[in-house]
């Protein structure tokens, strides 16, 4: 039949679809705008934590401090130009990835076919579908070919569906998934056959459409470390204000001179402002960005990643996945029940009553496959050195294919070998079917649905397989004609990734829980959970999950670990009940039936190679390669990443002790001023770049993938930190406070004490740094872990200091006097008792510092 044949393939007039087009307004899925380099900056300048950095700096600047307000500004630069330059690298490769939801399609206009583009294809056009098309909208079929399409984007199931043209277009169609509908779904791709279809549904009103409009009304989790840090910072804030007015008020009672307070208290109290928060939790999330990005990780929030770190249930989808999405012959099978599976199909010379099978097989595939299973035969005959001489070559022809129907579920196809009289028929499909074109006896047909079954108890997809000669003159109209004999059973699976019994292990170990949901049969789902290591000791099925209310799922999923023939909205009650019980819930998939479970869950996961858009929209984190061991790198990632944090946060804090102590410490006992302005614009140079940089380039710990994962409370700073970091700043002001005071008792001139007292803070700071380098381990074992950026950054500060000292315009600038030899002797002894007493008060706090 032509296309213009008949009227019913003669599809609309192009002014017909532009009126509708025009009519419905849209077409497209609804998707979030494209995130320019202008947009994401306005972004990060929207930040509190990074508003307040900058603020800072402007204040500084106001306040004529121009080398602080430099410092802090260029610090914010640095902050927004990392960030930017990440956000903008993942935006350009997601919009490279987007190539799913408006697909090029073929329709039938005025009676021509013509290629348009997906988002313009119009409700009531008329498409052409053939082997290898994604389809371009929902439509009802007018005419099917053999047609199969593979739903897995939208079901989660492997296998393709067989479809057949319908009598007329209902107003109301069924869901996808299932065989012989006479409907094609928008997202689908057809791996057989050919067909025409009329479209009923584009853009939002399609099946993947409704669930791209489920997402706008489902928030995304806040970031729970920016939470955190942000009250972090208001009551950091509040402590420098109250040393301030607590400054102002000593200096103007005690010496008098309230202007000269004023400014003083200024200058101190800005000088606490916990600009460095900000700095850190920006450069840490922004850093961490692109160390994972190196792992072929792409992260769409960078706030994600922490959270990724503290989840406690992985749920996975298990198509595309767990598993590598295309088929594989697992086991071969003869009539009289001797099988060869797994490592024994590759032999290096396959038994030829087995290899016999597999040829039937290929022999009853179309020359070039589209359809896995059929890709699956090739692909195993052209490994089975015994059998490369008894497939097509030169010289065979294919005399005739006989095609799938409703009423038959398999196929056959006749060839002509090379100088044989006789013709080779082979025939292959669903057991049954064969059983029926062979006539077995019903013994025989027990047999072959006990191996059936058995097989299929194992996760396979099975076949049945069948062949015979043929001589007579004429073929016959019907494949039930031939005289078929069974050659034998094959069971084909979608095989588990190689990595993924690994990673499942190691997630195991850091306790966190693997939850598989998928859209396949039991069966299936619990063979693969059973190869990749996931507990299957419960499996809930989604007819049982209807039958159950929101609460007593709660209770059903803290049990079951494998969830089979699950539909969408189920994947989503799912996520929020785990939710409900305190989980923290991380969701991986790829198509787009997992996007509001995506979205919903605490951290998406979307898998960038075979995903869609809608699902990579939704997901905090694409993993490019779509390698599930990946994740354990992405959850290795955010666990370093916290914990680095968390001694970056705790030297903050611990540093800022003996900084307040110092500048209040003269005010309370009537001293020369310890601090001018360019002192405190130095130690910012110190301090900015060690809990910046140092700590972010920090490795993680032997032991971080064997804790348990935080609970979903735990704040960023407990009281144990706070303590600690506390015990840790008042040690060192109270060693470098008896440094500055016993050197002016001892009669030194106050520039030379000055100094001295400045050069054991600097010193002491370092201590700090070696001390919070690790939490869980000693000094010694963390000097095992290389870290070039602190080498540097303490290199740089040495030779500055050395500058400072012994270069008169620098030592006038900060008023020191030249030190001795013992002078320094002193400086590095208090720094070295600082940090000899606390390595030993380590192994208490331990316990209570670990994450």
């Amino acid at each position: 039949m032509t296309a213009s044949s008949t009227p019913a393939v003669t599809g609309l007039t192009e002014q017909q679809a532009r009126t509708r087009l025009e009519a419905e307004g849209y077409n497209e899925l609804p998707r979030q705008a494209r995130r320019t380099p202008l947009r994401i900056v306005l972004e990060v300048l929207r930040e509190p934590m990074l508003a307040l950095l900058v603020g800072a700096g402007l204040v500084y600047l106001l306040l004529g401090d121009l080398k602080e307000a430099l410092i802090l500004l260029a610090f914010g630069l640095m902050s927004v130009v990392i960030t930017v330059i990440q956000e903008t690298r993942t935006e350009r490769v997601l919009e490279a990835l987007r190539d799913l939801t408006s697909p090029r399609a073929l329709v039938i206009r005025d009676g021509e076919r013509r290629r348009i583009a997906g988002r313009d294809v119009a409700r009531g056009d008329l498409i052409v579908l053939a082997e290898g098309d994604r389809v371009p909208a929902d439509g009802s079929l007018c005419e099917a070919s053999d047609l199969q399409t593979d739903e897995s984007l939208l079901t989660g199931e492997s296998v393709p569906v067989r479809k057949v043209a319908a009598d007329r277009v209902a107003v109301d169609h069924p869901r996808p998934g299932g065989d012989d509908q006479p409907y094609v779904y928008s997202g689908s791709l057809v791996v057989r056959g050919t067909g025409i279809a009329e479209v009923i549904a584009t853009g939002p009103r399609s099946e993947i459409g409704k669930i791209g409009q489920s997402l706008q009304s489902l928030d995304s989790e806040p970031p729970r470390l920016q939470q955190q840090t942000s009250a972090l910072v208001r009551w950091c804030a509040l402590g420098g204000v109250l040393v301030s007015v607590l400054a102002v008020v000593l200096y103007g009672t005690l010496r008098g001179g309230w202007l000269e307070a004023f400014l003083a208290g200024i200058a101190i109290g800005m000088s606490m402002l916990p600009e460095e928060f900000p700095v850190v939790l920006t450069v840490f999330m922004a850093m961490g960005a692109w160390r994972i990005s190196k792992a072929r990780v792409l992260t769409r929030r960078a706030a994600s990643i922490e959270t990724l770190g503290s989840a406690t249930v992985l749920c996975t989808d298990k198509t595309g996945t767990l598993t590598e999405n295309r088929m594989t012959i697992a086991e071969l099978r003869r009539p009289d029940g001797s099988a060869l599976r797994n490592s024994a199909l590759l032999l290096p010379h396959l038994p030829a009553e087995f290899a016999r099978i597999a040829v039937h097989g290929l022999l009853a595939s179309t020359p070039e496959p589209f359809d896995p299973m059929e890709k699956a035969f090739y692909s195993f005959v052209q490994q089975a050195p015994a059998t490369r001489l008894d497939v097509p070559g030169n010289g065979w022809r294919l005399v005739r294919s006989y095609g799938l129907r409703p009423d038959l579920l398999a196929m056959t196809q006749v060839w002509q070998r090379p100088g044989a009289t006789q013709l080779l028929v082979a025939s292959k499909g669903a057991p049954e079917a064969i059983a029926r074109l062979c006539g077995l006896a019903e013994p025989e047909m027990i047999a072959l649905r006990e191996a059936t079954d058995a097989m299929a108890a194992d996760g396979l997809r099975v076949l049945g397989v069948a062949g015979a000669s043929y001589d007579g003159a004429t073929l016959p109209e019907s494949q039930t004609e031939f005289a078929l004999r069974l050659v034998g059973l094959v069971g084909l699976a979608d095989p588990l990734r190689s990595s993924v019994p690994d990673a499942v292990r190691e997630c195991l170990m850091a306790g966190i829980r693997v939850v598989m949901i998928t859209g396949d049969y039991p069966a299936t789902a619990q063979a693969i959970a059973r190869q990749a290591g996931i507990k299957t000791s419960d499996v809930l099925s989604g007819d049982a999950l209807r039958q159950v209310d929101d609460t007593a799922l709660a209770r059903r999923v803290e049990m079951v670990n494998v969830f089979a023939r699950i539909v969408p909205e189920q994947k989503l009650r799912i996520v929020q009940a785990l939710k409900t019980n305190g989980e923290v819930v991380a969701m991986t998939g790829d198509g787009v039936n997992d996007a509001p479970s995506l979205k919903a869950a605490h951290i998406g996961v979307a898998m960038g190679g075979r995903g869609t858009d809608v699902a990579r929209e939704a997901s905090s984190i694409v993993l490019l390669d779509d390698d599930f061991g990946s994740i354990v790198t992405a959850i290795r990632l955010g666990r370093r990443i916290y914990d680095n944090l968390r001694k970056a946060m705790s030297f903050i804090f611990a540093v800022h002790v003996p900084i307040a102590g110092m500048a209040l410490l003269p005010l309370v006992l009537g001293l020369p001023i310890f601090f001018s302005p360019i002192h405190i614009a130095f130690l910012e140079m110190v301090i900015d770049p060690v809990c910046s940089l140092v700590f972010e380039a920090e490795t993680d710990e032997r032991d971080i993938m064997n804790r348990p994962p935080r609970p979903p409370d735990a704040p960023l700073f407990s009281w144990s930190l706070i303590v600690w970091s506390i015990v840790q700043g008042a040690l060192a002001f109270a060693v470098v406070a008896l440094v500055y005071i016993v050197g002016l008792r001892r009669g030194m001139p106050e520039n030379e004490a000055r100094a001295l007292g400045f050069f054991a803070l600097v010193l002491t700071i370092f201590s700090l740094v070696l001390v919070n380098r690790s939490f869980s381990s000693s000094l010694i074992v963390a000097f095992r872990r290389p870290n070039a950026a602190l080498v540097w950054i303490l290199l740089t500060i040495a030779a500055v200091l050395a500058a400072v000292l012994y270069w008169p315009a620098a030592s006038l600038l900060f008023r020191f006097d030249p030190l001795h030899g013992d002078d320094l002797l002193v400086t590095m002894a208090a720094a070295a008792a600082v940090l000899l007493v606390l390595e030993a008060l380590k192994p208490i706090w331990r316990a209570r510092l670990r994450v």
